[in-house]
């Protein structure tokens, strides 16, 4: 009986809820410390390591925020980053991940007030795709900023507009030989109607070839007889 209930799932649950997922309201930040309840947090607020970590945080607070956020983008960072350039992640589940780990920085330790915010200055600094839904839901999707992958792309950018060019450019050679043609066409119209004109003659008029030998010799002369 007893080592049945030992290995249940609810009884596995409370284990790994002793052994440090603790509420937010009794972990110390400035400790990385979790406390199991309110006694056990005021123990620690009154214990000699937290004091002293109270004067250092008092001598450069923005020192220990600027930390706390560095730490938290990083974390959040990696675990966006393993979901791969593909993957369109919720804000509130990636965060989800973030918290897992008992010694992880919370968000109210760092600069970021909500994670809204913190999404937004993602977005901004280009490290993730973020958008927003028609319910207000926040989404984020890992820019990959690593130099190699961002010469590839930047080579491949170069590659594809010199395609480009080399394509506009034969396309508008195509276009002037084109409009060439169409000018000299109407040029080879008018010179087609004009040979036959040559050969028209007047009504009445008859053409006799003169046999008659000419003073000097030459070739037999065409003349036109009036009928």
């Amino acid at each position: 009986g007893k080592d049945g209930g030992f290995l249940t799932p609810k009884a596995i649950g409370n284990r790994i809820k002793a052994k440090g997922l603790t509420k937010l309201r009794w972990y110390c930040q400035l400790c990385q410390k979790p406390c199991r309840d309110e006694n056990g947090f005021k123990c620690h607020q009154m214990s000699e390591a937290h004091l002293r970590q109270v004067r250092v945080f008092a001598e450069n607070p923005d020192a220990f925020v600027d930390d706390y956020s560095v730490e938290f983008e990083t974390a959040f960072m990696e675990i966006l980053r393993r979901k791969g350039e593909h993957v369109r992640s919720r804000a509130t589940a990636l965060y989800s991940e973030v918290v897992a780990d008992r010694h992880h920085i919370h968000m109210n330790s760092t600069k970021w007030l909500t994670l809204t915010e913190f999404i937004k200055y993602l977005g901004k600094e280009g490290k993730g795709a973020v958008d927003q839904d028609e319910e207000g839901k926040w989404y984020i999707r890992y820019i990959n900023r690593d130099p190699e992958a961002e010469r590839r792309k930047e080579a491949l950018a170069k590659k594809e507009k010199m395609d480009m060019d080399d394509a506009e450019r034969a396309a508008k050679m195509v276009e002037r030989q084109i409009r060439s043609a169409q000018k000299a066409l109407p040029r080879e119209k008018e010179g087609a109607q004009a040979a036959p004109q040559e050969l028209v003659r007047k009504e009445g008029e008859r053409m006799a070839l003169s046999l008659s030998a000419a003073p000097k010799a030459g070739p037999a002369a065409a003349h036109t007889v009036v009928g």
